[in-house]
């Protein structure tokens, strides 16, 4: 009794243990997580106020690269197609989505067969699929003597197909295992009560899968914000108009295909202001990451 009392009373010897030996573990973790995380990031921001060629002759300018940021038309361009396209890509993969996973958890026959043809879009490369679809695309376009490096509009809904094929199948998984945890009892008081199925959808289900609808929102918008490998593939930023000033703005580039092509595409003096940029894109997609999740948080405690 008075071993159990004193485990009780204070620390035991083997919560000791356990406490070193998780110490023990997670230090090569942190580590780690310091030097491949922590250190180029502030390093990458310390870079954004300084004009270098190479990082070891970084010299401090202070904001000069964050005015050049914001006065650089082809940036703010590329700032509001990427809005764009990433509240555009948000609503067709989420609706598409929910819509594909709520038809396969109805007991329809061959609904694994239908789950793994759909998820296995996620599985190629967006380099890869980005040309795949350029052949696609050029295919069906060539009818019309036009190409998708031509016509902006034909390469904004050429990545949102390409953006929805690779996506749709992921978030699927997830709505579905959504769908899966809705109480079955609750499903069977609004039959009872009579509801229709589209009562039920919104009033029951829906309100149910608010957790998958908060993480596939956030993924989709975050995606959508940081695409890259597929708008390089699939336009490289074409077609492009020069302005009267004689600076080129490419009508599809999208924010992380301007910052790559601003830090090897121009002269060296400009890898600061990708810097910069790259700084700004950073502060963008976790501000709207975090401001989207705080608001359907709010709606799954509502609920």
């Amino acid at each position: 009794m008075k071993t159990l009392f004193k485990g009780a009373g204070g620390s035991s010897p083997g919560a000791q243990q356990i406490s070193r030996f998780g110490l023990l573990f997670l230090g090569p973790v942190t580590a780690a997580f310091a030097i491949g995380f922590v250190w180029p990031f502030l390093q990458g921001i310390y870079l954004s106020f300084c004009k270098f060629r190479l990082i070891r002759d970084a010299k401090f300018i202070g904001i000069s690269n964050y005015v050049q940021a914001f006065s650089d038309s082809s940036f703010r361009h590329a700032f509001w197609y990427t809005a764009m396209f990433a509240v555009v890509s948000l609503v067709l993969i989420n609706v598409l989505a929910f819509a594909v996973a709520y038809a396969l958890t109805q007991g329809i026959k061959g609904s694994n067969l239908f789950r793994t043809v759909f998820f296995m879009p996620n599985l190629i490369g967006g380099i890869v699929l980005g040309y795949i679809w350029s052949m696609i695309f050029d295919g069906i376009l060539s009818r019309f003597n036009t190409s998708i490096l031509l016509n902006a509009k034909y390469g904004f809904w050429g990545l949102i197909i390409l953006m929805c094929w690779q996506q749709v199948g992921y978030m699927m998984i997830i709505y579905i295992a959504g769908l899966q945890a809705v109480p079955e009892d609750m499903l069977e008081a609004a039959r009872i009560d009579g509801a229709s199925r589209w009562q039920t959808l919104f009033k029951v289900t829906i309100p149910n899968v608010m957790p998958s609808i908060t993480i596939c929102t956030f993924l989709s918008l975050t995606n959508g914000f940081k695409l890259f490998d597929q708008n390089l593939a699939l336009t490289a930023g074409q077609p492009f108009t020069i302005l009267p000033n004689g600076s080129a703005v490419k009508q599809t580039e999208m924010l992380a295909l301007n910052i790559y092509n601003t830090f090897y595409g121009q002269s060296t003096a400009s890898q600061g202001v990708a810097q910069a940029k790259a700084v700004l894109f950073f502060i963008l997609v976790a501000g709207l990451g975090l401001i989207q999740l705080y608001f359907t948080r709010r709606k799954e405690v509502q609920q």
